[in-house]
C-alpha cells in the first residue's frame, strides 16, 4: 500500500532529519522544491512580519514542524497548529507548541472563533481547490478575524496532482495541490465571500522573495470587517 499524502516516508524522514532535498513532483516531471531546512529552523525575517500581524487566537493550518506555532507560544499568544502528518505534529509539540493531527476540513476546536488563521509556506494549495479552502477558513474565523496567506511570487493559478518526492527513488501517493499568485488569490477570495479590492485596500507585502496577503471577511453589507492598522514592510 502507498502511504497517504504528506504521510509518506520522504516527508516524515525530512522532518525527522530537518534536511532535504524534498519536492512536490507533477506527473510531467516538473519539481517544486520544498524548503525543509527553513521550515525546521527558527522563524526568519519574512516569518516575523507574519507573526507581528497575528491577533487573538491563532490557527496555523498545515503547521508542518511547528516553527510559527512555537514562536507564537513563546510570545504568549494562544495558538494551535493542525497538520495531517504525525511527524509534523510530534515535532511541533516537542518545540513547546500545541498541535492536533487534523485536516482543515475535519471538525476543529473553536470553529467560528479564531482571531487569525495562517496559510503559510504555500498552504493555500491544500486540497487543490483554493476557493473551497477559503470558504472553509472563513467558517473557522471570528467575524473580525484575519487570514494571513503566503502566495506564489509569480502570477500563477495552477492545479495539479503531485507526489512528495525525495529526488531519488522514494515517492508518496498522488494528491491534489494548487499554486496561486496574488491576483488569482484575490479572484478566488471574492468568489468565496471575502472582502477584496476594489472595496478596500488589501494588506499586501513581500520580504525575502516571499509574498503575503492579509484578507478579512466581508460584513453582511459587503464591506470589509475593520481590522487592526496595517504595517508597512520593506519591499524586495
Amino acid at each position: 500500500m502507498t502511504a497517504p499524502a504528506w504521510q509518506a516516508d520522504p516527508y516524515a524522514e525530512a522532518l525527522r532529519t530537518g534536511r532535504g532535498p524534498l519536492y512536490l513532483r507533477r506527473a510531467d516531471g516538473w519539481l517544486l522544491p520544498l524548503e525543509v531546512e527553513r521550515w525546521c529552523a527558527a522563524p526568519d525575517a519574512a516569518d516575523l512580519t507574519v507573526l507581528r500581524r497575528c491577533r487573538g487566537t491563532v490557527l496555523d493550518i498545515g503547521c508542518g514542524p511547528g516553527r510559527l506555532v512555537a514562536a507564537l507560544a513563546e510570545l504568549g499568544r494562544p495558538t494551535l497548529g493542525i497538520d495531517i502528518s504525525a511527524e509534523a505534529v510530534e515535532r511541533t509539540v516537542s518545540l513547546g507548541g500545541s498541535a492536533l493531527r487534523r485536516s482543515v476540513f475535519d471538525p476543529l476546536p473553536r470553529e467560528g472563533g479564531w482571531g487569525t488563521a495562517l496559510l503559510i509556506d504555500g498552504n493555500i494549495g491544500i486540497g487543490g481547490d483554493p476557493r473551497a479552502l477559503l470558504e472553509r477558513v472563513a467558517s473557522l474565523l471570528a467575524p473580525d478575524g484575519v487570514l494571513l496567506v503566503e502566495t506564489a511570487a509569480q502570477d500563477v493559478d495552477e492545479r495539479a496532482q503531485v507526489h512528495v518526492y525525495d529526488g531519488g527513488r522514494a515517492q508518496g501517493a498522488a494528491f491534489p495541490w494548487a499554486r496561486v499568485g496574488a491576483p488569482a488569490l484575490l479572484r478566488h477570495a471574492r468568489e468565496a465571500g471575502w472582502a477584496t479590492p476594489p472595496e478596500y485596500r488589501v494588506d499586501r507585502w513581500a520580504v525575502g522573495g516571499r509574498a503575503f496577503l492579509a484578507l478579512r471577511r466581508a460584513s453582511r453589507t459587503g464591506a470589509p470587517v475593520p481590522g487592526p492598522p496595517r504595517r508597512r514592510e520593506p519591499q524586495d
